[in-house]
């Protein structure tokens, strides 16, 4: 299952225009800042409407402007992990994982996700105890347990230091090569898109 995107959108005065032939694993989106990367991405979850074009995950159509498909963004079932964390300060992190948890045919199971991301010794703990690694590990994780069609990442290195840099990119490696997810992650940097990315597509 991979990726299908060919869309246009004008935002503001800029024309954002952007073509994601299909390819498996994990395509990162690279350019500088500006450029419409995140619109884009809005664009695959079915935040902001393409002016033209179509978008196809695996064998489900999700907007072709011909065909006058759109579909709301919670039948996408996208895993977007935002900029900023974006975690319920009133809720510990357990509680946060499990925020919209969906059970169902290839569904990711709660413990092995946990594991996967090394989240035990955090699950009892607060968001504003968490460091930003912490923070950034934790989205993950509630996006990959609302058993999502694919997963969007939005700049998830941005504003940490080197440590916790490599921390992150050491944790979307094991989500790339472990599961079979289409993912699509926006970056500016040309050492992580290299890193991460299966094939890059320049914005």
């Amino acid at each position: 299952m991979s990726f299908d995107v060919d869309v246009t959108a004008r935002i503001g005065t800029a024309l954002v225009t952007c073509v994601i032939p299909p390819a498996p694993g994990l395509t990162v989106l690279f350019g500088p800042s500006g450029v419409g990367k995140t619109s884009v991405l809005h664009m695959i979850a079915g935040l902001r409407k393409p002016d033209h074009g179509h978008v196809r995950v695996g064998d489900t159509l999700l907007f072709n402007s011909v065909k006058r498909v759109n579909l709301p963004p919670h039948r996408r079932r996208a895993g977007y992990v935002f900029q900023e964390p974006r975690l319920f300060p009133h809720m510990r992190v357990r509680a946060n994982l499990l925020y919209g948890y969906r059970k169902g045919e290839g569904s990711i199971d709660v413990d092995d996700t946990i594991a996967l991301l090394g989240l035990e010794p955090l699950l009892d703990r607060w968001p504003r105890g968490l460091s930003g690694g912490e923070a950034r590990r934790v989205a993950i994780g509630r996006a990959l347990l609302s058993n999502p069609r694919f997963l969007l990442l939005d700049e998830p290195l941005s504003s940490l230091d080197r440590g916790r840099r490599e921390e992150i990119m050491g944790l979307i490696e094991r989500v790339r090569d472990t599961l079979a997810l289409p993912i699509l992650l926006v970056t500016h940097d040309p050492n992580e898109a290299r890193r991460l990315g299966n094939r890059i597509v320049e914005l």
